[in-house]
């Protein structure tokens, strides 16, 4: 069933969303190489508690950590660990937080140090497909418009491939709301969008082949083909005219450029 929400509502949801993109600006200045991801997860879920909130992801499903930090052929839900971040990783950082009662979610890809230039473009094409989904969150379309929109980009265009067994979804009082937002399909199928439904909107885009599968820990999804995969993720109201989108990257994308551990597409 899916869950519209009123004005009100969305600006609830708008404070959590700014949360976690305040939370993924202190990632952006602290990422270098020879951090470690466990004491970045502890950082992040330190930063959700002092602001009153809880971190979503923590027991979530036992899930055991306060985020998920994928590196390099880790498409989501990797497992924070002891391993020291290395130049010329990336790394999708994607955090969850509930405040006052509301989930905000998304997810971004910062570079340490230059991987190269293909993998750049993979960061700067999966950014890219992300704004043209949310394009066409608009009320009147349909969800399969927001999925076509993303794979003609990013497959169509660039011939990489495109995750299909993990999709965006709606976002509320649950983590996980009606309906579910793939990344790939036909324009003009899917549930029609109504002005105040709240969407979490996420390409997850691999260099190479399409194909994923879930390591022995039940939650650690790789690419098949050992390829780096780029994670985006948004919070976005539907509207009648425009999307709004409910978190902000312009804070993250600052912290990014000034720090110098980082590369930037």
């Amino acid at each position: 069933m899916i869950i519209y929400k009123t004005n009100e509502q969305v600006e609830q949801m708008r404070q959590s969303a700014l949360l976690v993109s305040k939370t993924l600006t202190e990632v952006a200045k602290m990422l270098r190489p020879g951090l470690t991801t466990v004491s970045l997860d502890k950082m992040i879920g330190e930063f959700i508690r002092d602001h009153k909130a809880i971190p979503s992801f923590l027991n979530y499903r036992g899930y055991p950590f306060n985020s998920c930090l994928s590196v390099n052929d880790v498409v989501v839900h990797g497992f924070p660990n002891k391993n020291d971040l290395k130049e010329g990783d990336i790394i999708s950082v994607d955090i969850g937080v509930i405040l006052n009662g509301w989930n905000g979610d998304h997810a971004y890809t910062f570079a340490i140090g230059d991987p190269g230039k293909e993998v750049m473009q993979l960061i700067k094409v999966t950014k890219e497909s992300l704004y043209l989904g949310i394009e066409k969150a608009i009320a009147g379309n349909r969800i399969g418009d927001i999925s076509f929109a993303i794979q003609d980009h990013t497959e169509k265009k660039y011939g990489y491939g495109v995750v299909r067994e993990l999709v965006g979804h709606g976002l509320g009082r649950s983590m996980h709301e009606d309906p579910q937002v793939p990344n790939f399909g036909k324009r003009g199928t899917g549930p029609k969008m109504k002005e105040g439904l709240t969407l979490a909107i996420e390409p997850m885009i691999n260099l190479g082949k399409k194909d994923v599968y879930t390591e022995d820990d039940g939650w650690t999804v790789r690419t098949k083909d050992g390829k780096p995969s780029v994670h985006f993720e948004h919070d976005v109201c539907v509207r009648k005219n425009k999307a709004d989108i409910l978190s902000d990257y312009s804070m993250i994308e600052k912290a990014e450029k000034a720090n110098t551990n980082l590369f930037t597409a």
